[in-house]
């Protein structure tokens, strides 16, 4: 059986930049402790916007330019860019909360294979909670976990009613 780890959006904005929190902060080795222990397949997801963001639905709820394609911001976090260095990992660029691309990639590496599932990174309560929901839905019968130690949420109290929803969902709650 296949193991996918998915780093969710690891990106300099997230951590310590225009969007960043401390709780961002303290997960980074966490999840560079993960990455470096995995021996399977990962794929690390990109939140990636460009320079007309303010005037999209996103950009009009939440008016703070980040990872705009190719800035400082928009590259992952340099611990995490070290340790994916030494893995062969697919990035996968989204342009909104979750990857409609992303079951479609796991489906061309896997085809007809049996494998697991697990998600890390930020933020717990919007592209990890959106990514774990596209992925619970287009593989019902794949063991699918969220490291709860490996992500953050905007607030501790919204990374925590995220970690509740996606139990709700079936998705396995590891961690912390």
């Amino acid at each position: 059986m296949k193991k996918i780890l998915i780093v969710v959006d690891m990106q300099k904005d997230f951590v310590d930049g225009a969007l960043g929190t401390k709780e961002a902060a303290a997960i980074v080795d966490n999840v560079v402790d993960k990455i470096n222990s995995h021996s399977g397949l990962i794929f690390a997801t990109y939140d990636t916007h460009f320079e007309n963001y303010l005037e999209t639905n996103e950009g009009r709820n939440l008016p703070v330019p980040h990872c705009i394609k190719d800035s400082d911001g928009w590259k992952l976090d340099s611990k995490v860019e070290a340790a994916l260095k030494n893995k062969d990992f697919t990035a996968v660029e989204k342009i909104t909360f979750g990857s409609v691309n992303l079951p479609n990639e796991i489906k061309k590496v896997c085809g007809d294979e049996d494998f697991e599932i697990e998600l890390v990174g930020l933020c717990t309560d919007i592209c990890v909670i959106s990514n774990a929901l596209i992925l619970k839905a287009n593989f019902p019968e794949a063991e699918i976990s969220v490291d709860s130690a490996c992500c953050a949420g905007v607030t501790p109290e919204t990374h925590n009613a995220a970690l509740a929803a996606m139990k709700c969902c079936q998705i396995n709650v590891i961690g912390g």
